[in-house]
């Protein structure tokens, strides 16, 4: 299908093509989710060992709600299915807009969905082997003989989860901004001029996803200042194709202008 026969495509016809890429996406992360249950007690181990390894000995988490812990077991499965199902949902993610794009460019699909995931999975390991263990010593540091922690598993999944997510989302910046420089909603030149102030935001959502000290707040800011970096550099890449790809099309024509 080309790209015009895509825009005389009716309304409804996207919203079922929608429709069914969610409905695959949501079967996909629901197999996930049945894997990920079967070691559901190794996944909320591996979760909390950055904390464990801050906390005063003999110190343990608490559940103060019957059907918290079981609740915590389905909640730790199914984020542990959107990390582990990344590449399927992506690639669906791509089935949707490619339609939208040139010929030419939807031979990147597979690099699309192998750069998305990494980043994705990237953004999440780079919140647990570095955010995670400042994070939770900063909170942790406030324990004394009189205070002691008593971590909810509730409040301790989705404090977590909060910053998985949002480090593995953040890590898309650089695709996000592909597809905005395809449809011409940005440019690099705009981007480079703005720089200053997409810092000064990077630091606002930096406080606001972190723990309130510098050096977790730095930790996030730094790599959203390089992803912005980044960005800059792909979007020049996208413009430089998408005017090749124009100029291949205008050639296109005039040659069918002449044979006729």
């Amino acid at each position: 299908m080309t790209e015009q026969d895509n825009n005389k495509m009716p309304f409804t016809t996207h919203l079922e093509d929608l429709k069914k890429i969610m409905v695959r996406s949501l079967i996909g992360i629901g197999i996930g989710f049945v894997l990920c249950y079967l070691v559901k007690e190794r996944l909320f181990t591996i979760l909390a060992a950055p904390l464990s390894q801050v906390m005063p000995e003999g110190s343990t988490m608490v559940y103060t709600g019957l059907p918290e812990a079981f609740f915590t077991y389905l909640k730790i499965s199914l984020f542990a299915s959107i990390f582990l199902t990344a590449p399927y949902w992506l690639y669906q993610v791509w089935s949707f807009v490619s339609p939208g794009l040139y010929d030419s460019e939807k031979k990147y699909v597979f690099p699309f969905v192998i750069v998305s995931s990494l980043f994705f999975i990237g953004g999440a390991l780079f919140a647990y082997y570095i955010v995670f263990p400042f994070g939770f010593k900063f909170f942790v540091a406030f324990t004394t003989e009189f205070i002691k922690p008593m971590i909810s598993v509730k409040e301790f999944l989705s404090f977590s989860m909060k910053l998985l997510l949002a480090f593995g989302v953040i890590f898309e910046l650089p695709i996000f901004m592909f597809f905005l420089a395809k449809v011409g909603l940005v440019s690099s030149q705009t981007l480079s001029v703005k720089r200053k102030y997409a810092y000064l935001l990077v630091f606002v959502v930096a406080a606001f996803f972190t723990p309130p000290d510098v050096v977790t707040q730095v930790l996030m800011a730094f790599p959203l200042m390089v992803l912005y970096e980044i960005s800059i550099w792909v979007v020049r890449f996208a413009e430089k194709k998408k005017k090749a790809s124009a100029d291949d099309e205008e050639t296109d024509l005039d040659d069918e202008e002449e044979a006729s």
